[in-house]
């Protein structure tokens, strides 16, 4: 496993490597734990500072010594000071230093002797993901939908479960199955709270409509799912709407393809049918080692899509103090959109 992960981050270090040296960097800094895990195999519980040029190196925090040891496929030293760090830099002779867009601002002071300038190589390198990435998001779909299933949401609608409960069960059958960690805290929210796109599950006993957005990590990639328990006609009636859009989206998705073309395809529809101003945030995002990443499917991004992206499919409708409906699915980009996993829209 060690020497497929080591193959796997020189494929990637080789290529940011390559763009940094095109765009006449002397190196870059680099912070973001999910970034260094990309490059390297290894994920900070701490801190951690990634210098990556010709020999890459991180320097890390004397509490993540040893697991750094035994899990990155790239040099290591004790973080020590920002001095020493910056003294090494300088004796590499680094003068143009890339820098991510999230490096906090007291970070980014000890390093202002040098010249820096934010670079999005590692952003755009995450877009394209690699077969092994793609194997990890599917084992971690397959391990939601299947957990969601055992879960049996209709069964704990009439045994009268509350939504925390059944938010706190999910995750507790998603890790029996091999899930790490959910990809962010599941949303449970029924009856009037399913109108809003964002709820935290309450104590309080589940309602009508029952909308569940959930995920799970399986090796640090995400999975990000959202499915609409029905008990009316009207919202029956919203759902075929949003399921029309989420179906024609997904027919949309091929390389090529601009994300807002994407976008524009969901949203029509459900304004043709007079929800429009009931569509009330974009109709997806890319996703991997972070649940949202680049590109947004939204009208102004313009990102072509490229074959191996994955990115998220899921209109809405959302109705004020009645209801909401949201269906969402992962998709592989290819030479046309490729659902992943085989959970039913209706369930």
């Amino acid at each position: 496993m060690q020497n497929n992960n080591e193959n796997l981050n020189k494929f990637h270090m080789d290529g940011i490597l390559k763009k940094l040296n095109e765009k006449n960097f002397d190196g870059m800094l680099v912070a973001n734990f999910n970034n260094i895990y990309y490059l390297s195999n290894y994920l900070s519980t701490s801190f951690a500072f990634l210098i990556i040029k010709e020999n890459p190196i991180i320097f890390v925090s004397g509490m993540d010594l040893e697991n750094a040891k035994n899990t990155s496929t790239i040099d290591i030293e004790k973080f020590e000071s920002f001095d020493k760090l910056v003294k090494f830099l300088k004796d590499e002779n680094v003068k143009k230093l890339a820098i991510e867009s999230d490096l906090t601002a007291n970070v980014y002071e000890k390093f202002k002797d040098f010249d820096l300038e934010i670079s999005n190589v590692i952003d755009l390198q995450r877009m394209i993901k690699s077969d092994d990435e793609l194997n990890k998001i599917i084992k971690a779909t397959d391990i939601a939908h299947k957990s969601l299933l055992e879960l049996d949401v209709r069964d704990k609608y009439e045994k009268q479960w509350g939504e925390w409960k059944c938010s706190y069960e999910l995750g507790y059958i998603m890790r029996s199955n091999g899930a790490t960690v959910e990809s962010f805290d599941t949303i449970f929210a029924s009856g009037p709270i399913s109108s809003l796109p964002h709820s935290t599950p309450r104590h309080a006993k589940l309602e009508t409509p029952i909308l569940v957005d959930y995920g799970c990590k399986y090796e640090g990639y995400c999975s990000d799912t959202t499915r609409t328990f029905l008990y009316t006609e009207k919202q029956e009636e919203i759902s075929d709407i949003v399921l029309e859009a989420h179906d024609k989206a997904i027919a949309a998705v091929k390389s090529g393809v601009k994300a807002c073309e994407v976008d524009k395809v969901a949203r029509d529809i459900i304004t043709e049918y007079g929800y429009g101003d009931k569509f009330i945030h974009t109709t997806g995002h890319s996703l991997g080692l972070d649940i949202h990443e680049n590109p947004t499917v939204a009208l102004r991004d313009k990102t072509t899509l490229e074959n191996n992206m994955i990115i998220t499919i899921e209109p809405g409708i959302y109705i004020e103090g009645e209801f909401g409906v949201r269906i969402e699915d992962m998709v592989l980009v290819d030479k046309k959109g490729k659902l992943v996993g085989n959970l039913p829209q209706i369930l």
